[in-house]
């Protein structure tokens, strides 16, 4: 397997900060050339034929496990050798700087941060105009019943959206893609959007998913459980201060991950956060008001760039890595 030499480390730093400009002058491919709605469609049609009935759940459903193990195996396999194969066809066979635009290209929709931004700002806006508007347009954010919702409840949710989804989104597959390439990055997008569609416990759209999404969600713990942490490191530069307590208030979490950015963020924009009846971050923290959504944006948005240059930072510290 080839070294990374320094000439496909400046390709790929190349690459990194072109698919950072597309993702913050130009969003989101169109959805039929979107790979993580490829993704997610084969997911869907998985999910829907196998997962069970409210009446045939069992107890122990060990052949829903393991088919649950092997369709995730199977669809992260085809993920990771696509890009592998797109991979090794762009930096084998181009020159650097067209090499570059076309891993750009490919890099870009694997991770969303202008969308995830717009997202969370939309339901601020949307709470200007009603309190139904902004939980609308949460419910595009998140999987939780929004029905019931205080504004309060519908801003801290967007706050924790942005927060979690910042690793998720963004942190993580930028961490797979320096350290495994283009393949590290998609993998990781497969296995975060199986955790998104299939890591529920119980109900969920009128089938059960406690045995099916099993495997998807330990292994996206897996994936996550680094990146989860950088976030937090990311955010802290982004606002120059590091959060007291944060240890304390992450574990208030059912997620071993997810707590970290948005225990960050609660206690770095001094707001609480909570989701009822499961968690409270930062509970001595004030309401959290317009103005917080927006610092929560800024600061993701800082945190965006210091990934950008550490991420770069790293590709050239690992010239010589065995990476395509």
């Amino acid at each position: 397997m080839p070294a990374l030499s320094f000439t496909h480390a400046l390709v790929a730093i190349a690459a990194l900060w072109l698919a950072l400009a597309i993702d913050r002058r130009l969003g989101e491919p169109p959805a039929r050339l979107h790979p993580v709605v490829w993704m997610g469609q084969y997911l869907g049609w998985i999910g829907s034929h196998i997962a069970p009935e409210p009446h045939k759940v069992k107890r122990v459903d060990l052949p829903v496990f393991f088919i649950g193990a092997l369709t995730w195996c199977l669809g992260g396999m085809a993920a990771w050798c696509v890009a592998q194969l797109l991979q090794s066809l762009v930096t084998l066979y181009l020159p650097a700087w067209a090499a570059a635009v076309l891993l750009g290209l490919l890099l870009k929709p694997l991770f969303a941060w202008r969308m995830l931004r717009d997202e969370v700002l939309a339901v601020e806006a949307a709470l200007a105009v009603s309190l139904d508007a902004g939980r609308a347009q949460l419910a595009r954010l998140v999987s939780r019943d929004v029905s019931a919702l205080s504004e309060r409840e519908v801003r801290e949710s967007a706050i924790e959206s942005l927060a979690e989804n910042l690793n998720d989104s963004l942190v993580a597959p930028l961490f797979w893609f320096v350290l495994l390439g283009l393949p590290g990055a998609a993998l990781y997008r497969f296995a975060n959007t199986a955790d998104a569609m299939w890591g529920y416990r119980g109900l969920r759209n009128g089938r059960d998913w406690t045995w099916l999404g099993k495997w998807a969600a330990r292994a996206d713990d897996v994936l996550s459980w680094l990146p989860a942490r950088i976030t937090v490191l990311l955010l802290a530069l982004a606002a120059w201060r590091w959060p007291r307590d944060l240890g304390r208030e992450a574990r208030r979490t059912p997620s071993p991950n997810s707590g970290w950015p948005m225990a960050a963020m609660a206690l770095l924009v001094g707001v609480r956060l909570a989701k009822p009846g499961v968690y409270t971050l930062n509970g001595e923290g004030r309401k959290a008001a317009a103005e917080d959504t927006r610092r929560t944006a800024v600061l993701g948005g800082r945190a965006v760039l210091a990934a950008g240059v550490f991420a770069s930072a790293a590709i050239v510290a690992m010239a010589g890595w065995p990476w395509h």
